[in-house]
């Protein structure tokens, strides 16, 4: 089993910035990605951002270059620096990660951080 927990989330006014952290504990072997993805109320779990082992990035068209994913192998944890956010970000944000191993792959979700862009 993956533990991941989140941190980093609060209130910010729009223009403003926040950084998430993801920090994953347990079976973390052979973690292939880790994303990030929100859902607001109403609305689907869509993914924002993604990052490979190999550190390959992917963004949703709605936070590109706003948004900047990033990970340490070494502490086991991916973070989401978020610049000029907008109302329209506010969501409560998950931690998604991917282990691939020879019997399959297999996926964990985080407990989710809440961030609200408002003046």
């Amino acid at each position: 089993q993956v533990q991941l927990v989140e941190s980093g989330g609060g209130l910010v006014q729009p223009g403003g910035s926040l950084r998430l952290s993801c920090t994953a504990s347990g079976s973390i072997g052979s973690i292939s990605a880790m994303e990030w993805y929100r859902q607001a109320p109403g609305k689907p779990r869509d993914v924002v951002a993604s990052i490979t082992i190999g550190g390959r990035t992917d963004y949703a068209d709605s936070v590109k270059g706003r948004f900047t994913i990033s990970r340490d192998n070494a502490k086991n944890a991916v973070y989401l620096q978020m610049n000029s956010l907008k109302p329209e970000d506010t969501a409560v944000y998950y931690c998604y990660v991917i282990r691939t191993l020879p019997s399959g792959t297999y996926d964990y979700w985080g407990q989710g951080t809440q961030v609200t862009v408002s003046s």
